[in-house]
């Protein structure tokens, strides 16, 4: 490379399944110092997709391994890295991410900005630390479901694992009076949160960082009328108890993060805190859960055990 031409960041690229894709998209933390974005090459083939990696060091054997272990499907397949010149690779790795219109909402990234529908509302959400651009399954589905309940009249709100904040930016448009709180366990995600909130002029929302419902800002502003909980069938299964402890009677609950398969498991751990199953909006492989609370106040049998955010990795 010339002086005139310094590489400034590089880019490995996978093949990879739809199922694969998904699940990188819904993953909290992979623990790779890259932003990594998942797209679609053949339209509705569900083997032919490709992992993008972007990275500011030189891919090693260690993030190699990493990416690798990510899609398995690829397994003996050479990763093809690219040096990139003097380009922005966040703005990169965006390329791909075109608007996604759901309902009244628009989503968009800084690379492909677009105005909202009459009456609707667009949200700047840019890919990087947190989950929850909007063009993920669950991610869309949630927002879908959040469009189809304006109107409902909700007043105290809960967001639980927000990510980018997203969900609970769309709940303050839809009930501008309702108090609304995101809570995420990872403080990265609570820093993105805020950024976006001012990037798109979106105020008054409590920021919380929370495992779960387990802390004293969460429980204190309970009880909730409508709760969202975008994250993964495990900890869904395993929070069910402590987030029905924090629901008003017949409180609007929805669920998301989890495939169809687990869908039952996750239904049934709320089933046995009295929440009932009123709908689901199945996308993919991937099913967003539509409950009611108990119509008395669910009081739990024992204090909350947090080891059981060990189900993140949980295969039901």
């Amino acid at each position: 490379m010339s002086a005139e031409s310094p590489i400034e960041s590089w880019k490995l690229t996978l093949p990879c399944t739809r199922a694969e894709a998904e699940a990188i998209d819904a993953a909290d933390d992979l623990a790779i110092d890259a932003v990594i974005m998942t797209t679609e090459t053949v339209e509705d083939e569900v083997e032919t997709w490709r992992l993008d990696a972007y990275s500011e060091r030189e891919p090693d054997a260690a993030m190699i391994a990493a990416l690798q272990a990510l899609v398995p499907s690829a397994a003996g397949t050479t990763p093809q890295i690219e040096a990139l010149v003097a380009q922005d690779w966040i703005t990169l790795s965006q390329a791909g991410l075109e608007p996604l219109s759901e309902g009244r909402f628009v989503v968009h990234t800084s690379a492909h900005p677009i105005a909202p529908p009459d009456g609707g509302r667009a949200f700047l959400i840019d890919a990087g630390q947190a989950f929850g651009t909007g063009h993920h399954a669950t991610t869309s589905g949630c927002l879908a479901l959040l469009d189809r309940l304006a109107d409902q009249n909700f007043a105290n709100v809960i967001d639980i694992g927000t990510g980018t904040g997203l969900l609970a930016f769309a709940a303050a448009h839809l009930w501008p009076d309702a108090r609304v709180m995101a809570t995420d366990i990872d403080p990265a995600a609570i820093r993105v949160t805020a950024e976006n909130a001012g990037l798109n002029k979106i105020a008054g929302i409590d920021l919380v960082v929370a495992d779960g419902t387990l802390d004293d800002r969460v429980t204190a502003s309970a009880p909730y009328d409508l709760l969202i909980a975008n994250i993964l069938a495990g900890p869904l299964v395993s929070m069910a108890p402590e987030i029905a402890a924090i629901a008003t009677p017949e409180a609007t609950i929805i669920l998301a993060g989890l495939l169809d398969s687990q869908r039952e498991a996750v239904v049934a751990a709320f089933a046995a805190c009295g929440c009932t199953f009123e709908a689901m909006d199945r996308r993919g492989d991937w099913t967003i859960l539509h409950l009611t609370a108990g119509a008395t106040r669910y009081v739990p049998e024992g204090p909350f055990d947090p080891k059981g955010r060990d189900g993140w990795a949980l295969d039901l």
